[in-house]
């Protein structure tokens, strides 16, 4: 008997491992050819924001047309193969837990929309702007950490999609990309007040007026879409007294991307103003001031 027969032989007593063994050379080839195509759009497409949605695109396609391969290839064997699958799924399910949960939750995240690339997100203690997400992972630049306000510390994080599950995901962007901030301003007993909170809220106005102007359309749909009530959205400023000084808390909407420079603008626009007042306004500070020295008199009698 020959080599040939010998081969010829061997397949027909086992179809089945030689049509699994087809199937994975197809698999390859298609995996293959997939990439093929991701890295020549990659290398025609311009455009960032094309180029990303036709990538996955084609990866989703992939996806697909292996699921459709493998339901119509052993669709003439599916007796013997549903108990060979049935025995393997067994055995990786449980090892496979994260990776199963991982694949779900970018299922999960695709379809409900939880967040897209370009979102600035925060999940499981992780604050950053999405710039991928595949079938296993979500790939975010890091925000904060060692370096001060919404700056990226140059980290790029991959966090597991399973996360979107297992506890809240802080979306800054969806449906509303605004936020509100505030800051405190300490002014000196004895200056004048009313001048003060002029000069606050006449800045703020001026810096904050295209914010506001956009979000108060945006907020209306955001109303309109969840069980919530309307915001004050105009800057609004409050007084309190303390045992040092007054304190003001000016609360104002801005662009969530713009949080940093836009409090900077107000910072140094109120500075110049009071300064320009003459000393009508002073900022506080928790130094201490000596305004008189006692007099002592001391008796010595020998």
């Amino acid at each position: 008997m020959s080599q040939l027969e010998h081969i010829r032989e061997w397949i027909d007593n086992n179809a089945l491992v030689w049509s699994m063994i087809k199937f994975a050379i197809i698999l390859i080839i298609i995996l293959i050819g997939v990439q093929l195509i991701r890295r020549y759009l990659k290398q025609k497409i311009s455009s960032t924001v094309v180029r990303y949605k036709t990538q996955k695109g084609i990866e989703i396609f992939g996806y697909i047309l292996l699921v459709i391969l493998a339901v119509t290839y052993f669709s003439g064997a599916i007796k013997d193969f549903t108990i060979i699958i049935g025995l393997f799924t067994a055995g990786i399910a449980f090892t496979l837990q994260e990776l199963i949960l991982s694949v779900a939750g970018s299922i999960y995240i695709f379809l409900v929309k939880v967040y897209k690339p370009g979102d600035r997100i925060e999940i499981n203690g992780i604050k950053g702007d999405v710039i991928d997400i595949d079938s296993i992972y979500t790939t975010m630049m890091e925000i904060g950490q060692w370096v001060s306000s919404d700056n990226y510390s140059g980290r790029i994080v991959k966090l597991s999609n399973a996360f979107v599950f297992k506890g809240p995901i802080y979306n800054y962007s969806q449906d509303f990309p605004f936020i509100w901030d505030e800051f405190n301003l300490p002014i000196r007993y004895g200056s004048d007040i009313e001048l003060a909170k002029s000069i606050v809220i006449k800045i703020a106005s001026e810096i904050l007026s295209e914010y506001t102007k956009q979000s108060k359309s945006q907020w209306k749909d955001v109303v309109s879409k969840y069980y919530i009530e309307d915001a004050q959205i105009d800057p609004t400023l409050a007084i309190s007294l303390t045992d040092n000084w007054i304190q003001f808390n000016l609360r104002y909407i801005v662009d969530y991307k713009k949080r940093r420079s836009v409090k900077h603008l107000l910072n140094d626009r109120i500075r110049l103003e009071i300064e320009n007042t003459m000393g009508k306004i002073i900022i506080a500070s928790a130094t201490v001031e000596l305004i008189k020295i006692p007099e002592l008199q001391v008796d010595i009698k020998s």
